[in-house]
């Protein structure tokens, strides 16, 4: 069932990049933008929900915690630079669900057990998270570098 629930997760953030069509560079920073505000606000966020009668514990913990994390990127889905092949939707995907899953695996831990089929990748994606998210994170602003914006090329300066 736990690995049900982490494929459910890695399918959800590869389908909502690919079909965004945004850049790796810009979500990719958002990610850490949002793992930093995690860190700083999971105490005063992890609040929120014992107002609504909704009990505390490290569900809550986790569930708060991942949403902090995605929400930069949630916001940023919607505006930036896009991809426009196929195959670059699909490596910018796969590299920001990678990256996503790499932040989220340690409030994640925290709930799951993972048996069976996925816990080898789970536990690998545990053990190597710094190392992905240090190369992700470079890949990040190195994608960041191959952004053109279109309105440069279309402007022509009169003196």
């Amino acid at each position: 069932m736990e690995t049900i629930i982490i494929l459910a997760i890695v399918i959800l953030l590869f389908a909502t990049a690919f079909i965004s069509k945004r850049r790796f560079g810009l979500l990719g920073l958002a990610l850490a933008a949002g793992s930093i505000l995690s860190g700083i606000w999971s105490y005063e966020a992890g609040l929120i929900p014992s107002l609504f009668s909704i009990p505390s514990g490290s569900l809550t913990s986790a569930v708060v915690s991942s949403v902090i994390i995605l929400l930069p990127v949630a916001l940023l889905l919607f505006h930036g630079y896009s991809y426009k092949t196929l195959i670059s939707r699909v490596v910018g995907a796969s590299l920001l669900t990678v990256l996503a899953m790499a932040f989220l695996v340690e409030p994640i831990s925290h709930v799951l057990v993972i048996q069976g089929v996925g816990a080898s990748a789970f536990n690998w994606l545990l053990d190597n998270r710094t190392t992905i998210i240090g190369v992700g994170l470079i890949l990040s602003i190195v994608d960041l570098f191959f952004t053109k914006s279109t309105h440069m090329s279309d402007k022509h300066y009169k003196h």
